[in-house]
């Protein structure tokens, strides 16, 4: 089952520091819904171990996370491959930063996924409003831990 997720976010944080935050397994396992565990393998790789519920299934996922084609404080590209209890996924994904003003970026992105097994079963309106809701979980994530930083500033 084929998937397709874009949209744009406006992060309070400058472009250095959401470029950053985007580059940091610290940062991302704190705000990827699930993800209980990102170990860099190699520079700009890493193996990830999750937990995830789709609908009423849920279950473990391993995989691998690839971070590519990098225009520093700019854009770049990422991999996601992997399978578990759920089924199995692969996906791509491009993200774009610009500046709105010196305390916020805005972040385009855009992916296209692939899913199978039995997670692919519950069907792609359920599986498209999860991977909107993980998306949104994603995000809150992000600019809660901005919104941390700066009061400990």
């Amino acid at each position: 089952m084929k998937m397709e997720l874009s949209g744009t976010q406006e992060i309070a944080a400058s472009r250095a520091q959401l470029w950053e935050a985007l580059q940091d397994p610290v940062v991302l396992t704190k705000c990827i819904p699930g993800c209980k565990e990102m170990i860099e393998t190699a520079p700009d790789e890493y193996d990830v171990k999750m937990q995830l519920k789709v609908a009423a299934v849920g279950g473990s996922f391993d995989g691998a996370v690839k971070l590519f084609d990098k225009a520093e404080l700019e854009s770049c590209q990422i991999t996601v491959t992997g399978g578990g209890t759920l089924g199995t996924g692969a996906g791509t994904a491009t993200f774009t930063l610009s500046e709105t003003d010196a305390q916020t970026t805005s972040l385009d992105y855009a992916g296209t996924g692939e899913i199978g097994g039995l997670v692919a079963g519950v069907g792609q309106r359920v599986l498209g409003s999860v991977s909107k809701h993980l998306t949104k979980q994603f995000f809150t994530a992000l600019k809660k831990h901005f919104a941390e930083i700066d009061k400990s500033a």
